[in-house]
């Protein structure tokens, strides 16, 4: 199974949302703005390598040219928009997925800078459906730091479970992108993680 890089849990307003999960007992560190993207994020190590992406509207960059990713710009309420998976070789794993049915969608190479001044590049690909957040993107770290280890600690992913209308339709994908999720049927898709803080079970969906 390919490995389970982060979550991403998307907002309109990042300041009020990190607050938010602060109280709730999350600990989050600042992880840096994306150049020309108009957001920026902080962090949360959810334990074995994989992290929590806190993403928002960045207010110290101007209006992106397009429209900033995760569909930040329609979101009303902070929202578990989708996760993504690490691959090691991720030309590889794009087209093993294509092989086998799926279209991963194209890489794309992306970098931010840490605030202590340490550049951070990968490359990622994004499908061009993915049913609600269920369907994972495929992202590769390449030599960079994973942003996993400099993450506040404190936080511990429990359990990561979807629910989609049609859960059948989407075991191929999954097998294609050699990668599991358990998905329940239910009348919108969803993504559901259940973490642990230290001031309890905090529920992202």
């Amino acid at each position: 199974m390919d490995h389970l890089d982060h979550l991403v849990y998307a907002t309109p307003e990042l300041g009020r949302t990190v607050e938010e999960l602060t109280g709730r007992g999350i600990a989050l560190s600042p992880g840096g703005p994306h150049p020309g993207l108009g957001t920026r994020n902080h962090l949360a190590a959810l334990g074995d390598h994989a992290f929590l992406e806190v993403i928002g509207p960045d207010p110290d960059q101007p209006e992106p040219a397009t429209p900033r990713p995760f569909g930040i710009d329609e979101l009303i309420a902070p929202r578990l928009v989708t996760w993504a998976i690490q691959v090691p070789d991720l030309d590889l794993a794009l087209e093993r997925a294509r092989a086998a049915g799926h279209e991963p969608g194209d890489a794309v190479p992306m970098s931010r800078r840490r605030p202590d001044g340490v550049l951070l590049s990968w490359r990622l690909a994004f499908p061009p459906d993915n049913q609600g957040g269920l369907i994972p993107f495929v992202i590769g770290w390449g030599d960079t730091p994973h942003p996993s280890r400099g993450a506040a600690t404190g936080t511990r992913l429990v359990s990561l479970r979807g629910e989609h209308p049609d859960p059948g339709r989407l075991g191929l994908v999954f097998a294609a992108l050699d990668t599991e999720l358990e998905v329940t049927e239910a009348a919108e898709p969803a993504l559901v993680a259940e973490l642990a803080t230290v001031s309890g079970t905090v529920v992202l969906r």
